[in-house]
């Protein structure tokens, strides 16, 4: 894995529970996910798909953590809508862990190319997710997601696009070979 990122970042890492991620990393395999703002389709059905996995997640022996820019009261709206019970999460709305795991602003294309176009009508409308104009967050920030064990990144996915979807299947199988070392 290229990037390393450092005990310090993972342990100022806080979730709304007060534990650090570092501290959550040493208990078992976590999946570190940086949603993009809430307004955002993508957003919203990362967090379809992460609800519907969840379970599975923790059957595994892997925990979940959500890094957004939100305030508290819309991050938990957001979660309870998709039905994530009492999900753990670090509010970061300045964006600086964000960037702390290279997770760059979009460009014109990561935003609002073709791909984007076309993800986006079946992430909203034929998926249910629904349009939102209303941003909650920075529109330009890209997401991602990090396996991390003990303190390392074990697996990453960057977003080469906004509409780029996450292959959980894949990530679900590198949390068990996580587990059985």
């Amino acid at each position: 894995m290229d990037l390393e990122i450092s005990n310090n970042v993972l342990e100022k890492m806080r979730t709304d529970q007060g534990d650090s991620v570092l501290e959550l990393s040493h208990k078992k395999p976590l999946l570190l996910v940086f949603l993009r703002h809430f307004g955002c389709i993508f957003c919203r059905e990362a967090l379809q798909d992460l609800s519907k996995l969840k379970n599975e997640i923790v059957e595994k022996g892997g925990d979940l953590v959500f890094v957004h820019m939100s305030d508290k009261e819309t991050a938990e709206q957001y979660f309870q809508k998709y039905n994530l019970k009492d999900p753990k999460w670090v509010k970061d709305p300045n964006c600086d862990f964000y960037q702390e795991f290279n997770l760059l602003k979009g460009t014109f294309s990561q935003l609002f190319g073709f791909k984007t176009w076309v993800r986006g009508f079946d992430a909203s409308i034929l998926k249910g997710n629904g349009i939102s104009w209303k941003q909650l967050g920075d529109g330009f920030q890209m997401p991602g997601l990090f396996l991390i064990e003990d303190g390392k990144i074990t697996y990453s996915f960057i977003h080469e696009s906004v509409a780029d979807r996450p292959d959980y299947l894949k990530i679900l199988s590198h949390i068990e070979s996580a587990n059985s070392k």
